[in-house]
């Protein structure tokens, strides 16, 4: 299987902002990045309360990833002075992408951020693949779910999508439970969680488990 890439950048941004920065995501970025060849699409997840929001965008592997880098830092630019934000840039490679249906509007994301040992990255994510994805998929308003991996950092973040807020916040105890157990046994520390809006859902990342 090919292995897919993914840069992402979170923009600290202004909430009174948000609206104006997804529109130039949507209507700016968006079309500059599919003249790129080798890009496959791109996410935007936002949090209005914090200001938080993440775009993601998928490559068709790492080397059109490098050499996209000069455009997408004049686009991260441009954005983040839309967006009145400063930003942090991330490259990860995609473990795993699995979806039981297409996103919608209103559809909300878990993310986790975790970290272990990098020689047990690999064990890691064959323990989320087979021990916490099936249970995910059997929570009401499941959508999608992805991992994602940096293994020279040893981090990984995964994101869970639902169909909407309230299914996420129903489905919350049982989440943190399947995370708490699959983290301890993979000898993971959790860095950080969020929950998000998913303003535009277009990462068009094939299935891969």
């Amino acid at each position: 299987m090919p292995i897919v890439f993914a840069r992402s950048t979170t923009i600290h941004a202004h909430p009174s902002y948000i609206d104006a920065g997804i529109k130039h995501v949507r209507d700016i970025v968006m079309p500059a990045l599919a003249d790129i060849d080798g890009c496959l699409g791109l996410s935007l997840l936002i949090d209005r309360g914090s200001g938080r929001c993440i775009a993601t965008s998928s490559w068709r592997d790492g080397d059109v990833l490098r050499s996209s880098e000069g455009m997408a830092r004049m686009l991260r630019d441009e954005a983040a002075r839309m967006f009145h934000a400063t930003t942090d840039v991330a490259n990860w490679e995609i473990a795993v992408m699995h979806r039981d249906h297409h996103a919608s509007r209103g559809s909300c994301c878990r993310v986790t951020w975790v970290e272990l040992d990098p020689a047990q990255l690999e064990r890691g994510a064959d323990m989320w693949k087979m021990a916490a994805l099936p249970r995910m998929e059997e929570l009401e308003g499941f959508c999608s779910a992805s991992l994602m991996i940096d293994r020279t950092r040893g981090r990984g973040v995964s994101s869970l999508t639902f169909d909407s807020a309230e299914a996420m916040d129903r489905n919350k105890e049982r989440v943190d439970g399947i995370r708490a157990e699959v983290t301890r046994a993979a000898g993971a520390t959790v860095l950080d969680t969020g929950e998000f809006e998913l303003a535009i859902a277009h990462l068009d990342v094939p299935e891969m488990v």
